[in-house]
């Protein structure tokens, strides 16, 4: 039976954790799945005895992998045919007791999406600190930079994603209430209801990955947006079918054609107005989500 030492059951006990950090490096779940195999095998190969502290051993080069791998990333992406949005996390029932003490842990697609504006070091202190709520000093050994160049560090990081990041706190039953009333507008091709749930300069923001058709760059403005859903209904009518989920810990939603996966959406609101709606289509992106939601 393993015990709580035995490293085998260490390494799964904070296997979560480091697939956590990895994926919100990198945004994408299957390379953060090669991440954290990385790790195992290094951690498989290092003499336990060691170790003083396993938690910080396992998370120092889960965070030094995940550094490494966005930097080869950022070469990649920058060849990627259209807009690189995140792969979305996506299940289909509300979150438990347990997953609403971890929100801390959970960040939304739009948040994600932005973290891409920052340097890889930048984005691990950042998360490492904000969303992990490791103290200073800790993330300065995990990253084997001194305290001050951490804060530093973490410091620019809020300045750049403040300058994109929706200063609202909006709870999560109002973020739902909005959501539901727009997949019911779009569920009645109600264009007037659309654009009204929309703010004025609301964005609509598309990954098709080269694989299906999606916009170069962001559409803006409600009065476009509607129109484009407005048009999805006149095309497809009844075809479509829209299924509530939470994408990234937030209510979202699934748009199937034909019975076929064909996105997913999130949306950042204001509690009041929709102000922007990331829509992932890349089918690659999208093969990772639950089968239970795609009957």
């Amino acid at each position: 039976m393993s015990t709580p030492q035995d490293p085998t059951a260490t390494f799964h006990r904070l296997r979560p954790r480091l697939q956590a950090i990895a994926y919100r490096m990198l945004g994408s779940l299957a390379e953060a799945e090669e991440i954290v195999q990385d790790v195992w095998l290094k951690w498989h190969g290092q003499p336990t005895d060691e170790v003083d502290n396993a938690e910080a051993w396992l998370v120092s080069v889960a965070t030094r992998t995940s550094i490494d791998r966005l930097r080869a990333a950022r070469v990649e992406r920058e060849h990627y045919q259209g807009i690189w949005l995140p792969e979305p996390l996506v299940s289909d029932s509300p979150p438990t007791p347990e997953e609403l003490l971890e929100r801390a842990d959970q960040i939304s697609l739009g948040l994600l999406a932005l973290l891409e504006r920052l340097t890889p070091e930048s984005r691990a202190a950042f998360l490492l600190r904000e969303v992990f709520d490791v103290d200073y000093a800790d993330v300065a050994r995990l990253m084997a930079k001194s305290e001050a160049a951490c804060r530093q560090l973490v410091s620019r990081a809020r300045t750049q994603l403040a300058e994109g990041q929706a200063r609202f706190t909006v709870t999560p039953e109002r973020h739902d209430r909005l959501v539901a009333r727009f997949a019911e507008a779009m569920g009645g091709g109600d264009f007037a209801a659309l654009q009204g749930l929309l703010a004025e300069d609301a964005t609509l923001t598309g990954d098709g990955g080269g694989k299906v058709i999606s916009f170069p760059k962001p559409l803006v403005g409600s009065r476009r947006i509607a129109q484009l859903f407005f048009a999805a209904h006149r095309r497809y009518g009844p075809r479509v079918r829209v299924e509530f989920a939470r994408i990234n810990g937030q209510c979202g939603l699934l748009r199937f054609v034909d019975g076929q996966l064909e996105s997913a959406q999130s949306f950042e609101t204001d509690g009041s107005r929709i102000l922007s709606i990331l829509v992932q289509r890349n089918p690659d992106k999208l093969q990772r989500i639950p089968r239970s939601l795609l009957s």
